[in-house]
């Protein structure tokens, strides 16, 4: 294993585990708490929307640690690397999805306690998934173009 990748995939790993912790003791303990001060029906679609971020969150990590794993074996200018990149970009433009579906609820909780930034954070949110979107989709582009452009190369004589 590179040491490159290495700490690349420590660093993904390390990503991951304070949303699974959030997930697992974060939210529950949210809820608990929200729970006491609004309605259930504004609560449950958020929370949901939470949780089932998750999942497209957890499968872009897990597509960016076999994008790794191809660098290791010197496979990177490969289909496999731009299908992980594809899988990435769906997956930021669904959790992007999910958070701007949850954002009428989020102004709701927003404006019964006057507080603006909550807001904010959740269009961080929408934002930085978008961002990671464009950024995947561009290097799925670059990726594909290096890849013709090497397979041309391999044919001429």
């Amino acid at each position: 294993m590179k040491r490159e990748t290495l700490f690349l995939k420590v660093a993904v790993f390390l990503i991951g585990l304070p949303i699974l912790a959030l997930c697992i003791f974060g939210l529950p303990a949210i809820a608990k708490e929200a729970a006491e001060h609004y309605p259930a029906y504004w609560l449950y679609p958020l929370f949901t929307v939470m949780y089932v971020s998750a999942i497209p969150f957890f499968i872009a990590l897990v597509q960016a640690f076999r994008l790794l794993s191809y660098i290791d074996k010197n496979n990177a200018f490969s289909e496999l690397s731009v299908r992980a990149l594809k899988i990435i970009k769906y997956c930021a433009v669904a959790i992007s999805m999910l958070y701007a579906a949850g954002m009428p609820l989020l102004y709701l909780i927003a404006e019964k306690d006057d507080a603006p930034g909550l807001i904010v954070l959740g269009m961080v949110i929408v934002f930085a998934s978008i961002v990671v979107a464009v950024f995947a989709a561009v290097l799925q582009k670059l990726l594909k173009n290096a890849i013709d452009i090497k397979s041309e190369n391999d044919l001429t004589v």
